[in-house]
């Protein structure tokens, strides 16, 4: 497979084991934004608060993205191709440019992150626009390596991530005496903090298929999505929150520094953003393939990654991450469920064929399934509607209510 196949894959190439798909999705999680995501949560909220919020959000936020994973070994097919079937062509495209201009930001994200600790160790304040740029290019040279160049790199990074990971935990841990009686401030409810966790979670729901398509199992492949995401967000968002407490800041260098890690915080959070924007670049021109299917794999890895690199170099991406946590969240968990209505509630079967026929049944309607399309503007406006009162549940369901509510009308008109 090319490093940006849209194709289906043959049964005879699903040869990736879950232990590889979990150590892709491992690998992409154990990364500063789910420090990140922690961190968030410190300002607002005490320990004891932030630890519900926090496993709470995280089991139903991987539970929601690993319900929907057996599509990919099933039907074979990117998830952007999958969602043709319950959203329509032209519904299908509008997921995949949300996803290619979000992931942007996500590279940029990362990029800057892992930079502000390297730069505090090695060339000061003035290097952390070239270690960012230099981070995106390497990512991206391994991703126009293809599934396999990945695979390879993730089996000797994860490894690693997991032994710096081990130590950072030793160090934040050191210092959560100083922070587990400190109060919040309580500028965010505890249903807003939650959509947080879940809207972060849920950033991932567009990997279903992707990375999960080279595997036999539909339930081994759910197992391992949902283990990779919980495990390593279960592990590292209590970590954020601790270490933003001690530093009194949610800046990733600070944090680091305040837990006197210097060169191996560094080396984690260069070795996370790798591992993550592996994904994140991947999964991007996969997005973009589906627009421009006459896109050459290589050029859509390279200007993706060159891109992302050179937003890198811009500054302030951090200030409002929570916020972009929450318009994810909105945008993506009423996709997934439009997805869970339409192919586990109704069980509409799929030919795979017609997901890539322009003019087969996913270009009735102007391109756009009336059903599919409704469900998810409808789940859309509930989240936002909802506002402090939390999105997340009144947005799932009113997805699945109006997705499975108007394609039995339709079917029985």
């Amino acid at each position: 497979m090319q490093a940006a196949d849209l194709g289906p894959v043959p049964d005879a190439e699903k040869t990736q084991s879950p232990v590889d798909l979990f150590l892709i999705i491992a690998g992409a999680n154990l990364v500063a934004t789910t420090l990140q995501t922690g961190a968030s949560l410190a300002p607002a909220f005490g320990l004891g608060q932030a630890a519900l919020l926090a496993g709470g959000g995280i089991v139903l936020g991987s539970a929601l993205v690993a319900a929907l994973t057996p599509l990919g070994p099933r039907l074979g097919v990117p998830s952007v191709i999958a969602c043709r079937a319950a959203l329509g062509l032209r519904g299908g495209a509008l997921v995949s440019l949300i996803l290619y201009v979000t992931n942007f930001a996500w590279i940029a994200v990362n990029n800057v992150i892992a930079a502000s600790a390297c730069a505090r160790v090695f060339g000061g304040p003035a290097s952390v626009r070239l270690w960012a740029f230099g981070l995106g290019l390497l990512a991206t040279a391994v991703v126009a390596g293809g599934p396999r160049a990945v695979r390879h790199a993730d089996r000797l990074a994860v490894p690693l991530l997991l032994v710096v990971g081990g130590i950072l935990t030793f160090a934040f841990l050191r210092l959560q005496a100083a922070v587990t009686a400190a109060p919040g401030n309580g500028s965010m409810t505890a249903v807003r903090g939650l959509d947080v966790v879940i809207g972060y979670q849920v950033s991932w729901l567009l990997v279903f298929g992707d990375y999960p398509r080279y595997t036999r199992s539909p339930g081994k492949a759910a197992a391992a999505v949902f283990l990779g995401l919980a495990a390593t967000s279960l592990w590292f968002v209590p970590l954020g929150f601790v270490a933003a407490r001690a530093a009194g800041s949610t800046n990733p260098g600070a944090m680091i520094a305040a837990a006197g890690l210097g060169g191996l915080g560094a080396l984690l959070l260069a070795l996370a953003t790798l591992t993550t924007n592996f994904v994140n670049i991947y999964m991007s021109a996969l997005a973009w393939k589906s627009l421009v299917p006459a896109a050459n794999d290589r050029a859509s890895v390279w200007t993706i990654g060159v891109v992302g690199a050179l937003l890198s170099l811009f500054s302030g991406w951090l200030d409002r991450y929570a916020d972009f946590m929450l318009l994810l969240g909105g945008l993506l968990v009423p996709v997934g469920g439009v997805l869970l209505a339409h192919f586990f509630l109704l069980k509409r079967p799929v030919a795979v064929a017609e997901l890539y026929d322009e003019s087969g049944p996913a270009s009735r309607h102007g391109g756009f399934a009336i059903p599919g399309m409704c469900g998810w503007a409808a789940g859309a406006a509930a989240y936002f509607l909802a506002g402090s009162t939390g999105g997340t549940l009144p947005a799932l369901a009113t997805a699945l209510a109006v997705t499975w509510g108007l394609e039995r009308a339709l079917r029985a008109a």
